[in-house]
């Protein structure tokens, strides 16, 4: 029972891993995966965004308006690098409950407040930066599909921990009963 749940907590908090290094990686090229996600939904010219509706017009208003600030300000990208950086750090320190998962809750429990913490964010600053409420969304759905594998690896790592604690406890099978009431004789 304990190999296997193990086995379940590593490859959840492993697919939290994979995901923040994803999202660190792809934060990197956002104009190129912009430009090829332009091709892929048959949008020519990301200047004529005004022309069309719905996801294809924000996804076309994002590439030009990354592709213009990138032409005369190419230090904004810079941004983004540190915040491709930041994930492939913080993907680093669910490192340590990924080799020890009963003595790191600490970390699990940060990353699940950062998870929570995503929701105002995406839902307050998308607001404010004119995001549409959809794609605020889209962003909230991340911090939500966060939780999940680090609410379980929680649940695992408490059971482990009392797996680990029952078969640490001495065995009182061997000793010989003890009768309350006796005095010194």
């Amino acid at each position: 029972m304990t190999n296997t749940l193990l086995r379940r907590y590593r490859i959840s908090l492993s697919f939290f891993i994979v995901g923040l290094v994803i999202s660190g990686l792809t934060a990197f090229p956002l104009l190129a995966e912009l430009s090829i996600l332009l091709k892929i939904i048959g949008i020519p010219d990301s200047s004529q965004y005004a022309s069309l509706t719905g996801l294809q017009q924000w996804i076309a208003f994002v590439h030009f308006g990354l592709e213009n600030t990138y032409a005369a300000f190419p230090f904004i990208a810079y941004g983004t690098d540190w915040l491709a950086f930041a994930h492939l750090i913080i993907a680093l320190f669910f490192v340590g409950p990924l080799i020890h998962p009963t003595r790191n809750d600490w970390i699990l429990y940060c990353g699940l407040i950062a998870c929570i913490a995503v929701i105002p964010l995406a839902l307050v600053c998308g607001h404010i930066r004119g995001i549409p409420l959809y794609w605020s969304l889209i962003d909230c759905s991340f911090g939500i599909f966060g939780m999940l594998p680090l609410l379980y690896c929680l649940h695992v790592s408490k059971l482990l921990r009392n797996q680990e604690n029952q078969s640490s406890k001495p065995s009182t099978e061997h000793l010989p009963a003890v009768t309350a009431g006796r005095g010194k004789g």
